[in-house]
């Protein structure tokens, strides 16, 4: 696996060192270990881990500077793609939060494993942290994959963004159609209109979209709304 890693990462001049190379192979193997016994993830084949979790994370960073920030990962889940992040970029102060204790159990975990410094993990829901005045306008950015589509994804990150920051998802193909739906949202909640980037993953294995908002104005206070709302009854 790890020179599989090494391969991929050299050819898209993305350096690790030793010790992160150690924190991966660590990180996979407790992903296997943990997956036998609750699911996290369908993808465990060492290549397929290596491009559609690990790298796959990394790629919003081809597209903006995540060094220094701080981040919230909201719908953290087995931990992408905030902790192949931390662990390429360790100086970010990150939180990492998910609404099942099973998988905040396995996050804690990895992050005590990997010895990972500056990270927060958590259990809740989004709609309920983000009206909390430690956590409201207080990231620089809210990052997510594969948690709900655009409009609702926007309620429940742009919150927890101060101005000046970015809300970022990342997206598998034809994310356009989502993109036009979420602006009104992303209006309401603050945020200015969207930008995508498109990019093939290594070895043929698939497309994928980048999406950044900016933060450009204080979220109005009745957002997000309770638990549940956002999906059943998406801004538009």
């Amino acid at each position: 696996m790890i020179n599989y890693l090494k391969e991929i990462f050299n050819n898209q001049e993305i350096p690790l060192d030793d010790n992160q190379l150690a924190q991966f192979q660590a990180y996979f193997d407790l992903l296997v270990e943990w997956n036998s016994k609750m699911n996290l993830t369908a993808i465990t084949e060492p290549r397929e881990v290596v491009v559609k979790h690990f790298f796959d994370s990394l790629t919003p960073s081809f597209f903006y500077q995540l060094a220094g920030q701080r981040m919230i990962d909201i719908g953290a889940g087995a931990g992408f793609p905030s902790i192949p992040i931390k662990i390429c970029f360790p100086q970010i102060q990150l939180t990492l939060l998910d609404s099942l204790n099973k998988r905040v159990k396995f996050l804690a975990a990895v992050v005590e494993e990997l010895g990972l410094n500056d990270v927060q993990c958590l259990h809740g829901r989004a709609e309920e942290l983000a009206v909390r005045v430690d956590h409201r306008e207080k990231y620089d950015l809210a990052i997510s994959r594969a948690v709900a589509r655009l409009n609702v994804l926007a309620e429940l990150s742009l919150p927890f963004v101060k101005l000046g920051g970015k809300m970022i998802a990342l997206k598998g193909t034809k994310a356009e159609e989502e993109v036009a739906e979420a602006e009104p949202a992303f209006r309401i909640l603050g945020g200015g209109s969207a930008k995508s980037f498109q990019l093939l993953l290594p070895d043929n294995f698939g497309e994928r979209t980048i999406i950044l908002i900016d933060k450009q104005k204080s979220t109005p206070k009745k957002y997000p709304r309770k638990a549940g709302l956002p999906s059943k009854e998406p801004l538009q």
